[in-house]
């Protein structure tokens, strides 16, 4: 089975490839995160992605734009639905990529998170599986959450802080009320 993994990041992909791979999959990644903010965030998670895809011998498709303005023009006003939007965007994007290169699926990094949304992230990629007729590969990688951590400290690969939107780092850095209220 040919598949496009959707990669968020160098240390989230290190399980799905690793796992994917196990199965006989023949796996090729692709960074398409125009939701990363600042820049310079979006382009240390690139070349660290760029760096374990050296090391594990795994082919990227190139990047995705980064379009910050798009995706904002996307997610303001909207903001309490901008995961189930920033998913759709780049599960979307993958599932073309993935359709025009006639893989056989699609699946992404997110899985990998115990942070993210697991069951959202099934749900927008079901309809975007349907819209493109590619089919959505679901694995839950979050059993892997401590081997890919230990993996990326022993590859020196940069460990993001925060999700990679300018809401998460908010999120992230803000302090906290007592009680754990932003």
């Amino acid at each position: 089975m040919r598949i496009l993994l959707h990669t968020c990041c160098g240390p989230c992909a290190i399980v799905p490839l690793r796992r994917l791979r196990a199965e006989g999959a023949e796996v090729m990644g692709v960074y398409a995160n125009p939701n990363i903010h600042p820049f310079v965030e979006w382009e240390r998670r690139k070349g660290t992605l760029e760096r374990l895809a050296e090391a594990e011998g795994v082919r990227l498709l190139p990047p995705g734009e980064y379009d910050i303005t798009a995706w904002l023009r996307q997610v303001v006003f909207r903001e309490a639905e901008r995961c189930r939007i920033c998913y759709h965007l780049r599960l979307r994007h993958t599932a073309h990529l993935a359709k025009r290169g006639r893989f056989d699926g699609f699946s992404t990094t997110l899985l990998y998170s115990k942070f993210q949304r697991h069951d959202l992230i099934a749900e927008v990629a079901g309809v975007v599986a349907s819209e493109t007729g590619v089919r959505f590969v679901y694995r839950d990688w979050r059993e892997g959450w401590s081997e890919g951590v230990e993996a990326s400290k022993a590859m020196g690969l940069y460990r993001q802080p925060y999700c990679g939107c300018i809401y998460s780092e908010q999120d992230r850095y803000r302090p906290r009320r007592q009680g754990g209220e932003p």
